[in-house]
């Protein structure tokens, strides 16, 4: 039976080594007061310690000093399993000075593997992350010298083919955000941007005789619908109900409690931006990739584009009217909107539908999107593409290894080189004014994020959009098959590569 508690009552039911599931999505959802709880309750007691955490997506909110940070960095945890720490600033950093183990697994392998554990499985199957860094055979999900445990990522063979089998830790205790608890203790979403993992982080918790804490908006007397129930009440042991943060009322847009028609999707993002982009990075690089990338676009794709510079794709595609004939989606669970960025990257203005975030996985893993669109850091001879894992720098692979594991196109959107990059773009024309000092077009990765190999084993297709020329990748290589006008494809491309390239002229 649950209870109403203050956040201090409810950790209280949190001990020394117990395994910890966070429902969040990066930097949204994220039950910050019970991490605070958490980490008053360590400072005065030493306890709890020697914790795990899991989370699919991280739980950060962008701010090294709140949340989870201050008791991950004073020494309570000592493993920690995310699919993406972009919103953890300072764990992301001190995850690399081998303080605690740390293990990065792709974000929707840790959903899938929660629903299994849920389920009464041990752990989840799939063919994602074969031939890219988690795979045993390569790295391993250990993101530091002392994170050395091999039971998280298997390499296992069925019915004669090749899986990885993803195994978490048995969870002990949920941390879960919600909107309200009704007197009967179901909990809703209704002001949530997403329910995430919410009700199987819970399952699994209780099917291991552990406690769910959820922290509420509000408590309501009237009983919820049914239908509008995520969690219900059996499965909750403490209610923790905590007043919402003041915030903007263009943050309703996120929520879906009001219909948003796509004519003005760009207006609500504009309305935005000034609350959650800290800091908007324009270039003349970035629009040209955009521009050429959205015209791979075509009326009826069911699509999901990246972060980063992928994200001016969606100008160019209101621009060229096809925006509206495309069904957007991001890994959360959002369908059918156009997906919101910076500190609330998760989120959808306008979603048609936001359901779970495993159902999303499902979708992705079984090559349900028609193209996706994501950044790199770095592209090899191979066309093997790097984009978690920067010199001395972590963010992790979050849904990047699902979403391109099997998607029919896969777009990556990068420039040729980096950092003193200048180019201009006048009457269709590109002048490169400067040259970059850190080349984007490499002989090996650092670490594989996207497998060339696996792709064109899977018989997809892959691009690869810069400022000035789009590649391809074939059996043989990679193909320069777009030079743009005002581009030397000697001096400005070929040049430049430190491998050879396929090149004929001719269109992609």
């Amino acid at each position: 039976m649950f209870q109403v508690m203050t956040p201090d009552e409810a950790v209280s039911l949190i001990r020394d080594g117990d395994c910890i599931c966070v429902n969040s999505f990066v930097g949204i959802e994220n039950p910050v007061e019970l991490h605070e709880a958490i980490y008053r309750r360590y400072k005065a007691t030493g306890s709890p310690s020697n914790l795990t955490m899991v989370s699919s997506a991280g739980f950060g909110v962008w701010d090294d000093s709140r949340a989870a940070e201050s008791y991950i960095r004073d020494g309570a945890v000592s493993k920690l399993i995310c699919g993406h720490f972009g919103a953890m600033l300072n764990t992301k950093k001190i995850v690399l000075e081998d303080r605690f183990e740390a293990y990065n697994l792709p974000l929707g392998c840790i959903s899938h593997a929660i629903r299994a554990q849920a389920g009464g499985i041990p752990g989840a199957l799939s063919k994602v992350g074969l031939d890219v860094f988690v795979d045993p055979r390569l790295e391993g999900p250990g993101i530091n010298n002392i994170s050395k445990d091999q039971s998280l990522v298997k390499l296992v063979e069925v019915d004669g083919e090749e899986f990885l089998y993803y195994k978490l830790p048995r969870l002990k205790v949920a941390l879960i955000r919600g909107t309200a608890a009704d007197r009967k203790g179901n909990i809703s979403f209704d002001d949530m941007y997403m329910a995430g993992d919410a009700l199987s982080i819970c399952q699994a918790v209780k099917a291991n005789h552990g406690k769910v804490i959820v922290q509420v908006d509000r408590l309501i007397n009237t009983p919820s619908r049914p239908r509008n129930t995520v969690i219900p009440g059996c499965l909750v042991d403490a209610i923790v109900p905590v007043e919402s943060e003041k915030r903007h009322a263009v943050f309703n847009s996120l929520t879906g409690s009001f219909e948003i028609p796509p004519k003005d999707w760009f207006d609500w993002y504009e309305m935005l931006e000034p609350f959650t982009v800290k800091k908007k990075v324009t270039s003349m690089a970035n629009e040209i990739i955009g521009s050429r990338a959205a015209k791979e676009l075509k009326n009826g794709d069911i699509v999901n584009i990246g972060i980063g510079i992928p994200e001016n794709i969606s100008r160019y595609a209101k621009k060229n009217g096809v925006l509206d004939h495309v069904t957007l989606t991001v890994e959360s669970g959002g369908v059918g909107g156009f997906p919101a960025s910076g500190t609330v990257f998760g989120a959808m203005i306008g979603a048609t539908s936001v359901y779970d975030m495993s159902f999303q996985f499902d979708l992705y893993n079984n090559g349900g999107l028609d193209i996706c669109f994501m950044g790199g850091l770095e592209v090899d001879r191979h066309g093997n593409v790097n984009a978690h894992r920067g010199p001395g720098a972590f963010s992790g692979i979050g849904g990047f290894a699902n979403i391109t594991a099997k998607t029919p196109t896969v777009v990556f959107c990068l420039t040729f080189n980096t950092k003193g990059l200048d180019v201009t773009c006048a009457d269709d024309k590109v002048q490169i004014l400067s040259e970059g000092s850190i080349p984007k077009f490499v002989e090996e990765v650092r670490s594989v994020s996207f497998s060339a190999k696996r792709a064109l084993e899977n018989h997809q297709r892959v691009l690869y959009v810069t400022e000035r020329c789009v590649f391809e990748l074939t059996p043989k290589g990679l193909r320069l098959c777009e030079v743009y006008p005002g581009v030397d494809a000697q001096r400005d491309i070929l040049s430049q590569l430190p491998f050879h390239v396929i090149y004929e002229g001719g269109d992609c």
